[in-house]
């Protein structure tokens, strides 16, 4: 058999895989659901085994099937860097590398880090985008994501590096609480004007404080004075002293510094979600995303994750 007919249906395979279904798959390559089945029934006839456990919802892979995956995207993932490559004599890394991260953090502390990698790989060409929203990275084509929470256990098809626990603390601007007086204790705070953040379905996240026994948190849910839907927003008005907020570290670690925002209730300051570093597996391959994966888990280790949580 030619080289070139083993090659046969494995981009078909690969995504199928990835998205666990004929219908997805056949919309991403721009096929009918049924020559997307056909094509997976020739390639378990050339091969004789089942790739795919069928049900009525989804498909999932066997474990012949798994491990086929890994070695098709391992060759897929050469073949498309090796085309790359002809356009360079160097083989430096270079392309379009698809990377989402979430509004604030990402603006704030993963942006530098990726224009700090541009002078060192000129040829990369990444395309951000910024949301807080759920991202699936493998059916909507992102080759890295930052992530603030997400699932415990992350699926096998996703690779994942935690870099730390945001810190969540209480803070208000010295002439607000010159004005309004400093809280002792948690009951306090129901006596004060509040900043909360408004979810995208309009409630306001609560507050989480550290409860009396290690490790319990109690939760608070509170009438804010000002309810904003944006981290950044929240941080300018507490600098304007409109009230307290709860806030993470990293978001306002220099105001805490200068003195423009005061810590206070430091006893029930808590941990909050963590902040991963996400890719695909079929992606992790490709030198142009593996030297932002390297790049950014070392960078964000050793400049954010001082002001987070560990």
């Amino acid at each position: 058999m030619y080289s070139s007919e083993r090659l046969k249906g494995l981009d078909v395979f690969v995504t199928v895989a990835d998205l666990g279904s004929f219908t997805a798959a056949g919309e991403r390559l721009n096929l009918t659901g049924s020559a997307i089945g056909k094509s997976v029934a020739r390639l378990e006839e050339r091969l004789g085994v089942r790739l795919f456990q069928r049900t009525t919802r989804r498909l999932t892979l066997t474990e012949a099937g798994a491990s086929f995956y890994r070695t098709c995207t391992a060759v897929l993932a050469e073949l498309e860097q090796a085309e790359l490559g002809l356009t360079t004599q160097d083989g430096e890394p270079h392309g379009r590398v698809r990377i989402d991260l979430p509004a604030s953090y990402g603006r704030l502390h993963v942006l530098p880090v990726l224009l700090e990698a541009l002078h060192r790989y000129p040829l990369l060409r990444p395309d951000l985008s910024f949301s807080d929203r759920f991202v699936d990275p493998v059916h909507e084509g992102i080759d890295i994501l930052v992530r603030i929470g997400g699932s415990d256990a992350w699926p096998a098809s996703l690779g994942h590096r935690y870099l730390g626990t945001q810190r969540q603390v209480f803070c208000a601007a010295p002439a607000y609480l010159a004005r309004q007086g400093h809280p002792q204790r948690a009951a306090d705070l129901s006596e004060h004007q509040c900043i909360g953040f408004r979810q995208a379905d309009g409630l306001v996240s609560p507050w989480h404080l550290r409860g009396e026994q290690p490790g319990d948190l109690e939760r608070w849910v509170f009438s804010p004075r000002l309810a904003v839907g944006d981290g950044e927003g929240e941080v300018l008005a507490a600098l304007a002293g409109h009230g307290i907020a709860q806030l993470p570290t990293w978001l306002i670690a220099e105001h805490l510094a200068s003195g423009a925002l005061v810590d206070v209730l430091p006893d029930l300051a808590v941990d909050g979600l963590p902040i991963n570093l996400v890719w695909p597996r079929s992606r992790e391959t490709l030198p142009r995303v593996r030297v932002l994966l390297d790049h950014l888990a070392t960078r964000l280790l050793s400049t954010v994750a001082p002001r987070l949580a560990r």
